[in-house]
This record gives C-alpha cells, sequence and structure tokens, in this order.
C-alpha cells in the first residue's frame, strides 16, 4: 500500500463532507442530538441529586450532639478539654460548644430577679453558627475579641420575648441584665432548625461568660459535624474521646432521618442515572452506526471509481476511516456542548447547583468517536474489497 503524507489524507476525507455539505450536516446533527441527549440524562440527574444532597445536609444529616448522662438526680460534667478532643477525631470537620451558666436574663433590673421569662442563658464558642448552620437575623455573631466583653446575641424566640425581634439601625444597642450584670445585645439569631434550643437561649462570649457570670467552663452541649461516610465510626468513638474515663455517662446523639433520606436519594439518584445514560448511549450509538454505514454504502460507486484509477484498498479503508473520525468527531464535539449548554441552563433555572459529570462528556465524544470508527470502516473494508466493476455496478 502507498504510504500517504496526513495532510493529503486528511483532505482526502473530507473530500465527501465538502461535496456533501447538507448530507454532512445532517448526519452530524444525528450524531449530536445522540451525544446531547446522552450528556443531559446525565448531568440533569446529577444536578437534581447535588440540590437534594446540599438540602438534606441543611437539615443536619452529618451533625451529632454530645451531651452529659445524667445519673439519678446527678449529671456528671464533660471534661474542660473534651472540646479539642473531638476535634482531633480524623473525619470530624467541625467542633463547638455551649454551657448553661446557670443564670437569668432580664430586660431590667426592675422585674423580679427570679423571672427569667422561660430563657436559658448559655456560654457560646464563637464557631457555633457554623457548626449548626446558623445565620443572623439582625446584628451580629460573638466575635474572638468581642466574647471577652458584655455582650449577648438573642435567639429567635428569646429575641421576641424581650421585646428585640431586630437591633435599631442607629442608637445605643438594648441592654440587658444578666447576674446583676449589664450585657449589650449586639445581634439576634434566625430560628436555627438544627439547635431548637438555642432559639430560647440567650448566648454570652465563652470567656466573658467565665469572667462575669462564675462560669467553670465545662460544656453542656458539644456539636460534631463529621464527613458523612464515617459518622456511624464517629459515633461510636465519641463517648471514649470526649470523657476517657466515664465514657459510659456521655449520650450521643443518633444520625438523623436527614442522613437515611440523603442516602437513600443518592441510590434511587443513581440507578436513574446510570439507567438513562445506559439507554441513551445506546441510541445514540446505533444512530452514529446508522449513519456511518448509510454514508458508505451510498458512495460504493464513487470506491469503485477510485478503485479503478488504481487507489489500492488501504487508501479506500483510510479515506472512510478518516472521514467517519472527522464527522464523528464535529457531531460528539457538538453534541457534548449542547448537552452541557442544556444541562447548565436547566439547572439554572430551577435554582440547582449545576452539575455535568465528566465521565458523562468523555464518554460523549470518545463513544462518539469509537462507534463511528467501528461504523464506518467496517462498510468501507467490504466496498473496498469488490471489483472495480462490481462496485460500479452497485445500486
Amino acid at each position: 500500500m502507498a504510504h500517504m503524507h496526513p495532510g493529503d489524507l486528511w483532505r482526502l476525507g473530507v473530500v465527501g463532507l465538502r461535496t456533501r455539505k447538507l448530507r454532512a450536516v445532517l448526519s452530524a446533527l444525528g450524531i449530536a442530538i445522540g451525544i446531547a441527549t446522552m450528556v443531559v440524562v446525565a448531568g440533569i440527574p446529577a444536578s437534581g441529586r447535588q440540590a437534594v444532597a446540599d438540602r438534606l445536609a441543611a437539615l443536619g444529616s452529618n451533625l451529632l450532639r454530645v451531651q452529659p448522662q445524667s445519673t439519678g438526680d446527678k449529671t456528671v460534667p464533660l471534661p474542660l478539654e473534651s472540646v479539642a478532643m473531638a476535634a482531633r477525631i480524623g473525619p470530624v470537620t467541625q467542633v463547638s460548644a455551649v454551657a448553661n451558666v446557670h443564670s437569668v436574663v432580664r430586660r431590667s433590673d426592675l422585674i423580679d430577679p427570679y423571672d427569667g421569662s422561660g430563657l436559658t442563658v448559655l456560654a457560646s464558642r464563637t464557631d457555633l453558627l457554623a457548626a449548626v448552620n446558623g445565620r443572623m437575623r439582625s446584628g451580629s455573631f460573638l466575635t474572638a475579641a468581642g466574647s471577652r466583653f458584655p455582650t449577648v446575641v438573642l435567639g429567635a424566640e428569646a429575641a421576641a420575648r424581650l421585646g428585640y425581634d431586630r437591633l435599631p439601625a442607629d442608637g445605643p444597642a438594648p441592654q440587658l441584665s444578666i447576674g446583676n450584670r449589664w450585657f449589650s445585645v449586639t445581634g439576634v439569631l434566625a430560628s436555627v432548625p438544627l439547635a431548637p434550643d438555642l432559639d430560647q437561649s440567650v448566648l454570652v462570649g465563652w470567656d466573658a461568660a467565665g469572667t462575669l457570670l462564675g462560669f467553670d467552663g465545662h460544656p453542656t452541649v458539644i456539636y460534631v459535624r463529621c464527613r458523612e461516610a464515617a459518622l456511624e465510626q464517629v459515633r461510636a468513638v465519641l463517648p471514649a474521646t470526649v470523657s476517657p474515663q466515664l465514657p459510659g455517662l456521655v449520650r450521643v446523639s443518633r444520625p438523623s432521618d436527614a442522613l437515611a433520606a440523603k442516602r437513600t436519594a443518592d441510590s434511587a439518584f443513581s440507578a436513574l442515572l446510570l439507567g438513562l445514560a445506559g439507554v441513551s448511549l445506546l441510541v445514540g450509538g446505533v444512530g452514529v452506526a446508522n449513519t456511518m454505514v448509510i454514508s458508505v454504502l451510498e458512495r460504493r460507486r464513487e470506491i469503485g471509481l477510485r478503485r479503478a484509477l488504481g487507489a489500492p484498498r488501504g487508501q479506500i479503508r483510510l479515506q472512510f476511516l478518516t472521514e467517519s473520525i472527522i464527522l464523528s468527531a464535529l457531531g460528539g464535539g457538538a453534541g457534548t456542548v449542547l448537552g452541557v449548554a442544556a444541562t447548565l441552563g436547566y439547572a439554572s433555572w430551577q435554582g440547582w447547583p449545576p452539575v455535568v459529570p465528566v465521565w458523562a462528556a468523555a464518554a460523549g465524544l470518545s463513544g462518539a468517536l469509537l462507534v463511528g470508527v467501528v461504523a464506518g470502516v467496517y462498510p468501507a473494508m467490504r466496498a473496498a474489497r469488490l471489483t472495480p466493476t462490481e462496485a460500479l455496478s452497485a445500486s
């Protein structure tokens, strides 16, 4: 077989595409639609699955609560270093804590000193918001610098009972009496679904609670977030980690129902994703194969003419193989771009995080090339084996 320069082979391969532009465009369009369908049916369920996962994660599917266990009428406090020890567990990503300082909060010092409006005063660490997925309704949360001063943040229900749903835009900060000391209100929390007890609480800085309210530093509740895959393992080691001397007196909450729902959703979406992608890839592959087979069979007269003019069989095969690759690449590339754009557009319209699986885009392009090559080279090989007379007489 005479060897051909790659440039000549490329120009020979695009001859059929140039002379039959409309058919080439329609053939590439058929390939593009099949590949775009595969990318879309992979990308849209993946985006929906991510949206569901994000919403379920916001419900605290990876959040654990650690509290001391009561023995009769006595509660053994958690050790001072328990928060730091929980943070050392490998899969743990966030740890924070609050502690009951056993003080009464009053809007005015003229109110009965025993009337705390059913509210709890808690010492809080500055990283509490991130741990419980909380957000501020008004003002700002406790900071590392401000937590040493007499400032407080109100839970949603506490703010309503004390008459401070929102802080004034200007003017001095409202004052509250806690333990016969005045504290300035610097912020109001929105409702915290993951920790509803915080809604009825008044949060004081950890350091300020120790210096001003006699807080002994023992946490009452530790909030632990960890990687979901290791949630059960973390829950199993938490008691012995935070209280090595008395692990039996530590209570750890069970994983929430949101985690089970999230895992069920992941499983369902994974099965749906694989099923739709498989069907779409099959349909797209059949479409590509059909397009290329018809394209080659329709040009058997051209093959016979080239054979009659002395073209060896190897060049015939290379010509149609090159054309198959070019046509498949154009259709696969266009389909991949179209599928990605459609997925991003639909996800944005639904308010979902856009997710396009890399394997879907790669499989779309490589699948188009592979199927196109297989579908194009086989009929070309059969046609190349024909004698020029047989090929020219083929209908």
